[in-house]
């Protein structure tokens, strides 16, 4: 954690990783990483938005949790962070690729289960979810296979990990699970959300269409914002920049 604020406290869903501020910062930001991502990529992103409370989520079978068993299917990943974790208000989702799903689908079931859910929506990386997400299914390689693709699209695994065999057998699982949840999600028709719904995506990743088809899930304003690079645009620090330039006026919005 890099952005410790003297008499934080942490809060206690595992789900949750971050720290609660003790004067009540008025908007909480829950970032929700890709496929086989972790939170703490996001949450060292706080020092960079000091008007937000930062918090990432971290599913079963990573992290503090990685003796458990990781899910992978939608449905049951969404339905055990709802029970399981209580979302501060106002507060803002942004969601990465598989992130983006999954904020999106527990926004969805936040507001049918009657709970306070975000007062914005960010997406990035990601096609609408009712557009076919393209690609050859990759959940069922073998490990090798497996790593040479999380290798080429998905930034990579530090040589150290890839050297280490104990620990390769202990995160490939999560990285097929969610690869599992990514490629089995289908959207069920439901009523649009009703809060504001930002897409933003790298001009050599998604196909604008793809990304463009999300203002339809959304009865408020819904922004489109492409940026130079690819599925991880937000590693370069220009583009870093201007994202977070974003996170923080989306935030300010909430707040109001």
């Amino acid at each position: 954690m890099t952005d410790v604020r003297p008499g934080a406290r942490r809060v206690g869903s595992p789900w949750l990783i971050g720290r609660k501020w003790p004067d009540g910062t008025p908007v909480r930001l829950y970032f929700f990483p890709h496929s086989g991502g972790s939170p703490g990529e996001y949450i060292r992103w706080a020092g960079q938005l000091p008007e937000a409370e930062v918090w990432g989520i971290q599913a079963p079978g990573r992290g503090s949790r990685i003796a458990e068993a990781p899910l992978t299917a939608m449905p049951e990943l969404v339905e055990d962070l709802v029970r399981s974790a209580e979302f501060g208000t106002p507060a803002v989702f942004f969601g990465h690729s598989l992130g983006a799903l999954t904020a999106f689908e527990t926004a969805r079931a936040l507001r049918a289960a009657g709970l306070p859910g975000p007062s914005a929506l960010v997406v990035s990386a990601c096609p609408a979810p009712d557009r076919k997400r393209g690609r050859a299914s990759v959940r069922d390689l073998p490990d090798s296979e497996l790593l040479e693709i999380i290798n080429q699209r998905y930034g990579g695994l530090p040589p150290e990990v890839t050297r280490d065999q104990a620990l390769l057998e202990l995160i490939m699982p999560y990285y097929r699970a969610d690869f599992t949840v990514y490629e089995t999600y289908q959207y069920a028709p439901g009523e649009p959300l009703g809060v504001p719904l930002h897409v933003v995506g790298g001009d050599q990743d998604i196909p604008t269409e793809l990304l463009s088809a999300w203002a339809g899930f959304t009865t408020s304003d819904s922004s489109l914002t492409i940026l130079p690079g690819g599925h991880f645009y937000f590693r370069d620090p220009a583009q870093h920049a201007r994202l977070l330039r974003l996170l923080t006026d989306v935030t300010d919005a909430a707040r109001r």
